[in-house]
């Protein structure tokens, strides 16, 4: 394991397109022991919902200002809320858990947290259901991805 491999695992984990389902592979096919690989991608996951509460408090306000940021930010929060109103109308915030859980394609801390703030939710609840919702993707991502690293070994010879 480098301190490239700790850095790039980071900025994935950070990253909206990647978060865990790009860090915690990329950690384990860089030589990061699973268990490092878990804590480590998924603690900085899990800051994700303080900062985009941040982002939405301060900077977003003067962004928001302007059309070309407002225009793309509408239609992402169509998107988030189509895509998060559901689940927490039906089940509140397990609902918000469960959407981040799945480690699928716009699932995740910043679309779970970005409905959240849509809907109105209070923050601290969010947090928390955010940070239970990455820790189980980041189990579901750590078993697929050493599931995976295995059976792919079978077919390289080291």
């Amino acid at each position: 394991m480098t301190l490239h491999t700790v850095i790039w695992s980071g900025v994935l984990a950070l990253l909206p397109v990647s978060e865990l389902r790009g860090a915690i592979p990329f950690a384990l096919a860089n030589g990061f022991p699973i268990v490092g690989a878990f804590l480590y991608c998924t603690a900085l996951n899990i800051l994700v919902a303080p900062v985009v509460y941040l982002f939405l408090s301060t900077l977003h306000l003067l962004f928001y200002r302007f059309e070309p940021y407002r225009r793309l930010f509408d239609r992402v929060i169509d998107r988030a809320r189509n895509k998060v109103k559901e689940k927490v109308d039906r089940y509140g915030y397990i609902g918000v858990m469960l959407f981040v859980a799945v480690p699928l394609p716009v699932t995740g801390a910043y679309t779970g947290t970005l409905g959240a703030w849509i809907l109105g939710l209070d923050r601290r609840k969010t947090f928390v259901a955010v940070a239970a919702g990455v820790c189980i993707a980041g189990v579901v991502v750590s078993i697929v991805s050493v599931l995976g690293i295995q059976a792919l070994s079978i077919f390289i010879k080291r």
